[in-house]
């Protein structure tokens, strides 16, 4: 019939043959890939057997289910095999070579921070590393500040207000004596030369800065940070200078001390040439701040009780240098110490007094009549501040 296909039993035999055909290029070509994946899946398996295994005894938490805190010290300059080994005795890991190898890995290895922590025993390796190269929260350093012009005793007072020290007594000791710090030599030169009229033998040789200390220092390792300090801020060609003009370097130090409290910066040189003056022409400095450092109270306008004190440390009364430095002196004061101003020098002055306390500007002049005329002027303020503050 027309528009009918007609099948022959040829034309199905030829059909059958082809799907046969058509079927068997395509196991050819899946059987392969079926077998390949069926490995993979064996080993896959196996693998993970294997590591699952591995993870278990090796690298896993040591107690999944113990969060309890477990006490961790890590001491400033441990190795990381050390702490590896510190960490299974605590059982904390399973294994310290597994954790020292997964953290050289990481490159973790030269990242420990010593530090105190609580760590526990469900932690994985990633946590503990991570937790002991962040560190434990707590600072291992802290930054101290010793102003120019503080005595010994305003930065005993600073170190406990800021909790550095948690009494003053053992650092005013060892400052007092200086014979734990015999070996800096000019700590010895001092000690050498008699410290009986001094109030602390290492006054005037802390050197003013702002020093990073760790947070364990004890008072001797503050005071040798300072001291070494002390060395820079007067270097050779400081000495040379002082040999120079016919000073040691104690009486450089002294002569500063003077001068950071008497005057601001800008007058250093000044006031250090009115000291030279007067030292050279063998008269008494009579310089206010020896008397404030003597009395402990810094009166601008002395009385004659505050003048009269009994101590080596009055230059009304005594001739030449005070006993000892007064305070810790800037690095610009013991410049101007060393090379006063030269027109100051060459031009004879001999006194200064404050004008207005407020503004720290000083009155200088040649003569005792210009001097004098200039302290009437200017007492009024000076008793009128004292007032203020609550000095009578």
């Amino acid at each position: 019939m027309r528009g009918k296909r007609r099948y022959t039993y040829r034309s199905l035999y030829q059909e059958r043959e082809y799907g046969l055909y058509w079927y068997s290029g395509l196991w050819r070509v899946l059987r392969p890939v079926l077998l390949f994946a069926t490995a993979l899946v064996v080993a896959v398996g196996l693998l993970w057997s294997v590591w699952g295994k591995l993870y278990e005894n090796y690298a896993a938490p040591v107690d999944a289910q113990d969060p309890a805190p477990v006490p961790f010290t890590v001491e400033s300059g441990q190795s990381l095999t050390r702490v590896a080994r510190n960490l299974e005795a605590a059982g904390l890991v399973r294994s310290s070579t597994v954790f020292k190898y997964y953290c050289d890995f990481a490159g973790m290895g030269q990242k420990l921070q010593p530090g105190s922590y609580e760590l526990s025993r469900d932690m994985t390796l990633s946590a503990l590393a991570d937790r002991l190269t962040t560190g434990d929260g707590n600072p291992l350093v802290r930054n101290i500040t010793l102003i120019p012009g503080w005595t010994v005793e305003d930065f005993a007072d600073y170190l406990v207000q800021r909790g550095v020290l948690h009494d003053s007594a053992r650092f005013l000791s060892l400052c007092r004596s200086g014979e734990a710090f015999r070996d800096y030599y000019y700590v010895a030169d001092v000690l050498a030369g008699g410290t009986a009229n001094r109030r602390y033998a290492l006054e005037g040789y802390l050197a003013p800065n702002t020093y990073e200390i760790y947070t364990t220092a004890t008072e001797e390792d503050i005071l040798r940070r300072l001291l070494s300090q002390t060395e820079r801020a007067f270097p050779a060609e400081d000495q040379d200078r002082a040999e120079e003009i016919g000073c040691s370097m104690d009486e450089i130090l002294i002569l500063a001390s003077l001068i950071e409290k008497e005057a601001k910066t800008g007058d250093f040189a000044k006031v250090s040439a009115i000291f030279h003056n007067r030292l050279r022409r063998g008269m008494r400095l009579e310089s206010d701040v020896t008397i404030h450092y003597a009395t402990g109270v810094r009166r601008m306008s002395l009385t004659a009780e505050d003048l009269a004190v009994d101590s080596p440390y009055n230059t009304y009364t005594h001739s030449g240098l005070p006993a000892g430095p007064i305070c810790n002196p800037s690095a610009e004061a013991i410049d101007a110490a060393l090379y006063p101003d030269e027109t100051f020098l060459a031009e004879g002055y001999l006194y200064f007094c404050a004008k207005d306390p407020e503004s720290g500007e000083l009155y200088f002049s040649r003569t005792l009549q210009e001097h004098e005329q200039a302290v009437a002027v200017y007492r009024p303020l000076w008793q009128k501040w004292d007032q203020k503050r609550g000095i009578e």
